[in-house]
């Protein structure tokens, strides 16, 4: 199969790929819902030493930037009580955390989760947190841009390999909120 973006050589429908993937994301995969089949759900096998951002594009091209997305997790704190929330921005962009996001979630103060809150909370690797297959009670906020997009490359769950799915996809996962200016300009 072609991937429907980059040169990827080994793309395959993700529901034939569940063992590649972490629990959750397989899991949430396997029992998909959304108006996109999963099948066109693509995974490509990559090379986890190349995962982060800035060397994925540099090995793959450069256009993935504009093609890609990556899912952080945030905190969001009042008072004495705190909350996790996911967002999904695209990769030229940086999360508004300080703004939209601390709105968005009626917190006082927001900030990225610790490591291992992050991947001890969604079962997922550092690196390749994805937003499909994240605790269902948490908000997914989803810059629209992301949905905008024909196709999106993001992780798979684990540093190797990554997934790439129809952009509106991710308007339909539990807990999306679709965000006009989640994402800033980087810099």
């Amino acid at each position: 199969m072609r991937a429907p973006l980059g040169p990827f050589d080994n793309a395959r429908p993700a529901p034939d790929c569940l063992d590649e993937l972490t629990p959750p994301v397989a899991d949430a995969v396997r029992h998909w819902r959304g108006s996109v089949p999963a099948g066109q759900f693509v995974y490509v096998d990559t090379d986890p030493e190349i995962a982060d951002t800035a060397v994925f594009v540099e090995h793959y091209g450069p256009e993935l930037l504009d093609e890609s997305a990556n899912c952080v997790v945030v905190s969001g704190k009042r008072g004495g009580a705190s909350s996790l929330a996911a967002c999904l921005v695209l990769s030229g962009t940086r999360v508004d955390v300080n703004g939209v996001v601390r709105r968005q979630l009626g917190a006082r103060k927001a900030s990225f989760a610790p490591m291992d809150t992050a991947t001890g909370e969604t079962g997922m690797e550092y690196g390749g947190i994805t937003p499909i297959g994240l605790p269902e009670a948490w908000p997914v906020l989803v810059d629209a841009a992301v949905v905008d997009l024909p196709y999106v490359l993001v992780g798979s769950g684990r540093r190797r390999g990554k997934l790439i799915v129809p952009g509106k996809a991710f308007a339909e996962l539990p807990g999306a909120v679709v965000i006009e200016g989640l994402g800033v300009a980087a810099g």
